[in-house]
């Protein structure tokens, strides 16, 4: 899990950068908004929109944005159509990807999608070729330096987490995807900060990568990432902490 938590921590960083310059609240709009269509408009019912105003409360966007794409999902404003998609494609090393988007063109965003792994050595799969290595689990990382591990545990237990596994300098807390936002709500009751949280995919296998597979997939995960229809990107990589943090500073 490594490889996961090291590489959660970069996104988040990043997602910091993207959203002073509103990359990222596009995206949190858009997934807002499907969430909303898909079950409604009240986050004590729907897990996902909850999950999903959290991030985007966590990333400082604006009570006014959140509100209106909720109100655009359940159709009290007028909005865009988003289709979700989901695309199964293999990375350099033969790391397994899945890839989830929301798109108002989904011809347009296959082709685009497409040409970005064929340009970074990687390759579309057929559909449900990696969709089975993953679970969906809540995952948040806590600094160690921010608590101790029992005090986090009998935090985070007693709100409905699984599990608490410590990795590098963190900790690495998980939770099934209905109890991820009372478990990060306790942490914030405490006030003790999160390096990231989301609700992602878990690969129940993972294939290691160095060198210079391990820089090709990173950057292959980078540019999709940045695409803005893709809202994640999910990979069963394992990247060592050392390298991974070279990786990072290059």
């Amino acid at each position: 899990m490594s490889g996961h938590s090291k590489w959660a921590t970069i996104k988040h960083k990043k997602a910091a950068t993207d959203a002073k310059r509103g990359a990222l609240f596009t995206k949190l709009t858009k997934e807002i908004t499907a969430a909303a269509k898909a079950g409604g408009g009240d986050q004590e019912t729907n897990i996902r929109l909850r999950a999903a105003v959290l991030r985007a409360k966590s990333m400082n966007m604006p009570n006014n944005n959140i509100e209106n794409a909720v109100k655009k999902g359940t159709g009290e404003i007028p909005g865009v159509v988003y289709e979700e998609s989901v695309f199964d494609a293999y990375g350099p090393g033969g790391v397994a990807l899945l890839i989830e988007a929301l798109t108002d063109n989904k011809n347009r965003t296959t082709a685009e999608i497409r040409n970005i792994l064929n340009k970074k050595n990687g390759s579309m799969a057929g559909a449900g070729s990696t969709a089975w290595m993953f679970t969906s689990k809540g995952m948040i990382t806590v600094k160690k330096d921010a608590i101790g591990e029992d005090e986090l545990m009998e935090i985070v237990l007693e709100a409905g987490a699984e599990d608490v596994a410590v990795e590098g300098d963190l900790y690495e807390v998980s939770t099934e995807p209905s109890a991820f936002s009372q478990v990060k709500e306790a942490l914030e009751a405490k006030n003790i900060a999160t390096e990231s949280a989301e609700v992602t995919k878990i690969p129940s296998s993972t294939t290691k990568v160095e060198g210079n597979e391990a820089k090709q997939l990173l950057a292959l995960m980078g540019a999709l990432e940045d695409h803005e229809d893709i809202q994640a990107v999910h990979a069963n990589f394992d990247i060592s902490d050392e390298e991974m943090e070279k990786l990072a500073a290059e």
